[in-house]
């Protein structure tokens, strides 16, 4: 069982892992390399866990303690109790869920182990925005994707905003880097998927009449907000398809646009 140790001291080198938090260009580089990433609030913490991320620590205020004790018997790391103060010096925000966690981060699986079971699956070029990124898991969670392939530059879904957007979804959906983007796509294509880019051109096929959700296995690509899919990721697709719009709307946002794409290719889909 965790010892309960009070801190007030903000220079605590036991509280380095949550220093700084909201310098997301620090953040970004120090989580992966360190290991480990930041779940906030309750249900992201026990999600977290539950998907066996070991603990590295945690931070609670004096409220959160009676809410948290089942997790805190539970776990060996070490938990700090601070004042609401102390953890805004610390971690630079006010932290309104009371209740931090440093998890320790997995080995990634490869792509062809995340291929290997999956028949639905979201492939992301360049989505560099954690907002995005989160809401683009807990879509893909909801609706029933099997995995997720991002290319080099998209933004980390284990970086402290993704997974409060996803609701902890992240932990829930596999994913791999698809190192090499787009040439890796080959690899996805030879696994039996069908790439499908989705974007606003009108040359592309009404998503509906593509029919995504009758195809045996699909990989739906998706670009950056505003960019959309590179020039050299359109071209290596097998079809493009689109949403249709109304009212003189040329597009959504790629969480919106992902959220109705991931219905129509897994609504109804063939059984196993």
């Amino acid at each position: 069982m965790a010892h309960l140790i009070t801190v007030d001291d903000p220079d605590d080198p036991r509280l380095h892992d949550y220093t700084d938090l909201t310098d997301v260009e620090l953040r970004r580089r120090r989580e992966p390399a360190e290991g480990l990433f930041i779940a906030e609030g309750e249900k992201v913490i026990r999600r977290s866990r539950d998907a066996g991320y070991e603990m590295r620590s945690m931070l609670l205020s004096a409220k959160w303690v009676d809410t948290m004790r089942d997790v805190i018997e539970a776990t060996p790391a070490p938990v700090y109790e601070v004042s609401p103060a102390l953890a805004e010096r610390v971690t630079g925000y006010h932290v309104h869920r009371g209740a931090l966690a440093s998890m320790r981060r997995k080995p990634l699986p490869t792509v062809a182990e995340v291929l290997r079971t999956a028949r639905r699956v979201a492939v992301m070029e360049a989505v560099n925005d954690h907002t995005n990124i989160g809401a683009i898991f807990r879509s893909a969670a909801a609706l029933g994707m099997d995995a997720v392939l991002l290319s080099p530059d998209c933004a980390d879904p284990l970086y402290r905003r993704s997974v409060k957007v996803s609701m902890g979804a992240v932990f829930s959906v596999p994913y791999a880097r698809l190192d090499g983007c787009p040439r890796a796509l080959d690899t996805v294509r030879e696994a039996g998927f069908r790439l499908l880019a989705l974007t606003p051109d009108e040359r592309a096929s009404v998503i509906d009449e593509a029919a995504p959700h009758r195809l045996e296995r699909v990989a739906l690509m998706l670009g950056a907000e505003g960019e959309g899919l590179s020039a050299r990721a359109l071209s290596a697709a097998d079809e493009w398809v689109r949403i249709p719009m109304a009212h003189g709307v040329d597009s959504l946002n790629v969480g919106a646009a992902a959220a109705v794409a991931f219905y129509a290719v897994t609504a109804g889909r063939p059984e196993a």
